[in-house]
């Protein structure tokens, strides 16, 4: 079997922490001696055990000698758990493979050079594209600070997210609303405008998947939230986040702390067009100090609109039904753009259905 193979093996193990390892990386160990697999492992959940450790951990017989697969570089510092390094140096693998290089600054390359150091033979950059992409959050994440943002909308064919009388339910289908509540559980984070909060009420919850509820956060602001909304609710299985500007009543800021509810106290955007409103790239930062790594945008047309032209969007999961509304709600509203040379252009990586609908998976290209 070659080295590729064993890696797509670590790679699918990876994924099985998903919804769980945030704001660590999904990594996934495979132990071979000779063509046999005698270990193999993932990180499942935040503070617990690493792929590396769970992978020696499930071998039966010694790893002296064997050659182990792994999707990121092994940890070289002492976090919630020991370094991964030192308890391989320790078993004497003859041979480490590593598709990606940690980008840690508390690690980037001192992993690697350690088991060098130690006599073991170190092979990089096997499938490193997938095993970045697959982390592409946590990449954005460690070496900015700044969450990896997703926005997701549903749209019909003629881009529109709700008809003129603000009704939007359902645009996508009961397939696609499942892989939405999927989405949902793999970021840290869902966000949301004060204005979808006030027209459909949502809950903003994971339930028809399994998988933990992303923290809600809504931008209000002027504090238009009414005090009874479902997100405001049942605290203890999802928290709230409002992010609000010196706009807001003080006396609604109390009202919401009062409930439970975290405030948060954001700048203003100060361009024209945009006065009054959250800044979204202050936001962001702010979030970021919260250990908050990945956020799902979920719209209305403003927060949108206001991604796209800030270019604040990492990758972009569009969900287009087989439906013609006519006059409703755009998705995306002015950009500013003159021409067609100004349009944002994106890049497709995937696009496939579920149920009726279509759903592009893309990245901005610039």
């Amino acid at each position: 079997m070659t080295d590729e193979f064993y890696m797509q093996r670590a790679l699918r193990l990876a994924r099985r922490g998903e919804r769980w390892v945030s704001p660590n990386p999904m990594v996934g160990a495979v132990i071979v001696k000779g063509d046999r697999i005698i270990g193999e492992g993932y990180h499942e959940q935040f503070g617990g055990p690493h792929a590396e450790i769970n992978a020696l951990r499930q071998a039966q017989e010694s790893v002296q000698g064997t050659a182990i697969y792994v999707t990121l570089e092994p940890c070289s510092h002492y976090g919630k758990t020991p370094p991964c390094v030192e308890a391989l140096i320790d078993r004497q693998p003859a041979r480490v493979v590593i598709g990606a290089t940690d980008p840690n600054p508390l690690v980037a390359g001192r992993g690697i050079a350690a088991l060098r150091r130690s006599g073991i033979d170190v092979t990089l950059g096997v499938m490193e594209q997938a095993c970045r992409e697959m982390n592409a959050g946590f990449f954005k994440f460690i070496t900015t600070g700044i969450p990896y943002v997703t926005l997701k909308f549903a749209q019909t064919i003629d881009g529109r997210i709700a008809s003129v009388t603000g009704h939007s339910r359902w645009i996508s289908s009961p397939a696609s609303r499942t892989f939405a509540h999927r989405l949902r559980s793999t970021h840290d984070a869902i966000l949301v405008g004060a204005g979808t909060v006030i027209a459909d009420d949502p809950d903003l919850t994971v339930r028809h998947v399994k998988g933990r509820n992303p923290i809600r956060i809504v931008v209000d602001s002027h504090l238009r939230l009414p005090l009874g909304a479902k997100i405001l609710q049942d605290q203890e299985s999802a928290r709230t986040i409002v992010a609000t500007t010196g706009q807001a009543a003080p006396e609604k800021m109390l009202q919401l702390q009062e409930q439970g509810i975290e405030t948060l106290l954001v700048d203003e955007f100060v361009g024209e067009a945009d006065r009054g409103q959250v800044n979204l790239p202050k936001l962001f930062r702010e979030l970021g100090k919260k250990q908050i790594a990945s956020v799902l945008v979920e719209g209305g047309s403003a927060i949108i609109t206001s991604l796209l032209k800030e270019k604040l969007a990492d990758r972009l999961v569009i969900i287009v039904a087989p439906k013609i509304l006519g006059r409703g709600i755009e998705a995306v509203a002015d950009l500013g753009n003159q021409t067609m040379d100004e349009a944002t252009r994106i890049l497709f990586r995937k696009v496939y259905r579920r149920g009726e609908d279509i759903i592009i998976d893309a990245i901005p290209a610039n």
